[in-house]
């Protein structure tokens, strides 16, 4: 029988956390897992732990501190030899576990997510851009670095890495899963079945201001795996968004309103780039259309954080799962 502990950082989500780990304990049940559920709160002021502790999880209080910080003081909690990670606000289906331990047995790969979607009754922009995450083609797919909703891993490849790194404020699973990779280690997602993330963002101010938060982590992940292309892309392409708008508002001011707008199309190109590559293989026009204004008012969120993580000024938010 497999022991596995599931560690889930947490931060006020006493409206998610109990469907959490009623499908936690249902995915343990029905892989037969001794399973350890260990709660890692920074410091909720709802009834969250509580709730927690009355499903059974232990509950570690630990206030103040980073989420990839959460994340290993639940590792170093127990002695499990897997160890998983998942968000507080997301719901695994029953089959979880037992489809990611076969993969295991049958030796196709070695840290292993499911693919994360979100209800339908979510707002268009949130449904949108989590849809440009679900993948359309081969069912079990390798890659360099996983998101953490869910993570699935022998206990050895995160102590070969030494774990999450605890000076990120965001980007902490980009940073800890490239890290395995780089370590050997083999990274797939499986396609279905999917995780369901409940935490979604109701409003337009929630998704711009977690947008925010999660682009300030760049400068950090360059200054932690060095200038590689695949980092580099994405500041680049924002910095240079800004610098088409800044000229295209010129070129209007001066009086050419044919350059300007002109140059207001070209800052759009790498947002229609972007949006084309996630979308084409839903087959969806109208998710196309929707990714290209999410990237477009996102590549700008980018930048802007970008030049404010040079004088460390980026949005901060409670560490949260």
């Amino acid at each position: 029988m497999s022991r596995v502990a599931i560690v889930i950082p947490m931060f006020n989500e006493s409206r998610h956390i109990g469907r959490t780990l009623r499908a936690v304990h249902e995915a343990a049940r029905r892989a037969e897992a001794m399973c350890r559920v260990i709660v890692v709160d920074n410091g909720s002021s709802d009834d969250s732990p509580q709730i927690a502790r009355a499903l059974g999880a232990e509950v570690l209080s630990l206030p103040g501190l980073s989420i990839g910080a959460l994340r290993n003081r639940g590792a170093a909690a127990c002695d499990s030899e897997w160890l998983a990670f998942l968000d507080a606000d997301i719901e695994v289906p029953d089959t979880w576990l037992e489809r990611l331990f076969a993969l295991s047995d049958e030796d196709r790969g070695d840290v292993f997510a499911l693919d994360c979607d979100t209800p339908r009754q979510a707002p268009w922009f949130a449904i949108a851009w989590q849809r440009r995450t679900v993948r359309s083609s081969e069912l079990l797919q390798p890659r360099q670095w996983l998101p953490s909703p869910n993570l699935l891993m022998p206990r050895h490849w995160f102590a070969k890495v030494g774990g999450f790194n605890e000076g990120l404020r965001s980007g902490e699973d980009k940073d800890f899963t490239l890290r395995l990779h780089q370590a050997g280690a083999r990274l797939v997602a499986l396609r279905d079945p999917v995780v369901l993330h409940w935490g979604y963002e109701a409003s337009w101010k929630e998704w711009l201001g977690k947008e925010m938060w999660r682009q300030g982590s760049h400068l950090q992940l360059l200054r932690s795996h060095g200038a590689s292309l695949r980092l580099l892309r994405f500041p680049a392409l924002s910095l240079g968004a800004w610098a088409l708008d800044a000229m295209a508002l010129s070129a209007l001011l001066d009086g050419f309103p044919h350059l300007g707008l002109l140059l207001v199309l070209l800052a759009s190109l790498p947002a229609l780039a972007l949006s084309l590559r996630q979308s084409l293989r839903q087959r969806d026009p109208r998710l196309m259309a929707q990714l290209w204004g999410l990237h477009f008012i996102r590549l700008h969120l980018a930048g802007m954080a970008f030049v404010l993580s040079l004088f460390n000024l980026t949005a901060r938010r409670p560490a949260r799962g």
